[in-house]
């Protein structure tokens, strides 16, 4: 039997794979959600290098919002991580939504990444 942390680390795993087949070489938009927070990444592989990140653990994000780990949260620290990347020069980014489902918190991040000037 596996456990619940194997089969997550199974899925994350496939998806990644997915997705280095199919990026070209395009940077990745990589989220993690926690309980009380959400946190997004703009990282080069091919370095190793994060070229871009927010999460709702900042000073600035934590004042104007209610909780960290709601739709809300989410879709602002989307529009920050799209914000920092088009500063850094990216353009397009493949999305990594790891183990999670497009769903929720992880979509709302996704929509405002999309409207903030992110192509993916």
């Amino acid at each position: 039997m596996f456990t619940a942390n194997q089969l997550m680390e199974r899925r994350r795993a496939r998806t990644r794979a997915a997705l280095k087949r199919k990026s070209r070489g395009r940077l990745r938009l990589s989220v993690f959600r926690s309980g009380r927070h959400i946190y997004a990444q703009v990282i080069d592989d091919v370095v190793g290098k994060t070229l871009a990140a927010a999460s709702s653990l900042e000073k600035d994000m934590r004042s104007k919002l209610k909780t960290g780990a709601d739709k809300d949260a989410a879709s602002e620290v989307g529009k920050l991580v799209a914000e920092r990347a088009k500063a850094a020069g990216v353009e397009a980014v493949v999305f990594d939504r790891g183990a999670y489902r497009y769903h929720g918190r992880v979509k709302a991040l996704a929509e405002a990444a999309r409207e903030g000037g992110l192509k993916f």
